[in-house]
């Protein structure tokens, strides 16, 4: 018998006194996730603005990053994995992004419509070229959040005799208290070293989307991968079904990742 890890910390760190609101961990994470995307966003600018300059247009696209991820995320998991009948009793619970119950795929769209409004407002990248440079920022904040997955003890892996398998006291979903993948952490990890890896190839990138068409490709095919190891989901795809539901939104996102490998010149290599 292994000595697995028993998981079960408070969700809480501690209670805002007068307004009664609880400050929880995955809410810290969340919002670390996006300070440390912002300032990682700033450095990436800094190749086409001053300094000043760059804080004020990351300041811009954090704000349109925010609404997207936030409206995005949350409605994708509504749509995708939960039963409309819970929020129709009780409509602000949408609006409790803090407890967790933010879709990945969810995620992508909404930030790929933020992302088009911004560009179509400032008129100063192309599409593509916002896309490579969010990659890194979205690699990191997507960590943070399966860490404050592991922490709610939320999107459970599938049972496991594996050494280093977790025990969860007290999981969000109701699952039976046994040893599991802590598939958070796989993901988590994953997501850290492919933002370094993009890191690393952003200058190298010869043409606009490529580098996010790379780092879509990465990411769904390993989403797709890890599907089957985690416990299903969705209220709409049956016990029987071989695929999740994860897996399933994984195809059109692989899709456009292809699409954007092909990459497009950029207007001064096109003019030359």
């Amino acid at each position: 018998m292994f000595a697995w890890i028993f998981w079960d910390p408070s969700r809480v760190i501690f209670t805002l006194p007068w307004i009664n609101r609880p400050v929880t961990w995955y809410g810290v994470l969340f919002a670390l996730g996006f300070l440390i995307g912002h300032r990682i966003t700033v450095q990436l600018f800094r190749k086409y603005f001053s300094r000043e300059e760059a804080k004020e247009q990351v300041d811009k696209l954090t704000l349109y990053m925010m609404l997207g991820t936030l409206i995005g995320a949350r409605l994708g998991h509504m749509f995708f994995y939960e039963s409309a009948s819970q929020y129709l009793k009780n409509p602000l619970v949408i609006l409790r992004v803090w407890d967790g119950g933010l879709a990945s795929h969810g995620f992508v769209i909404g930030v790929l419509v933020a992302l088009f409004f911004y560009v179509k407002r400032v008129k100063i990248f192309s599409m593509q070229r916002i896309l490579d440079i969010v990659v890194v920022p979205c690699a990191v904040a997507g960590g943070m959040i399966r860490i404050g997955n592991f922490i709610n003890q939320e999107i459970l892996g599938k049972v496991t005799t594996l050494p280093w398998a977790i025990i969860f006291g007290d999981p969000i979903d109701g699952g039976r208290i046994l040893p599991r993948h802590p598939v958070q952490l796989y993901e988590a990890l994953y997501y850290f070293a492919i933002g370094a890896v993009m890191w690393k190839l952003y200058p190298r990138m010869k043409k606009e989307g490529q580098l996010a068409g790379l780092f879509i490709v990465l990411v769904f095919t390993f989403r797709f991968g890890i599907e089957f190891l985690k416990v299903k989901q969705s209220a709409f795809i049956p016990g029987a079904s071989f695929l999740t539901m994860g897996q399933y939104l994984s195809f059109p996102m692989l899709l456009l990742g292809a699409f954007l490998l092909r990459g497009k010149r950029s207007e001064r290599e096109a003019a030359a």
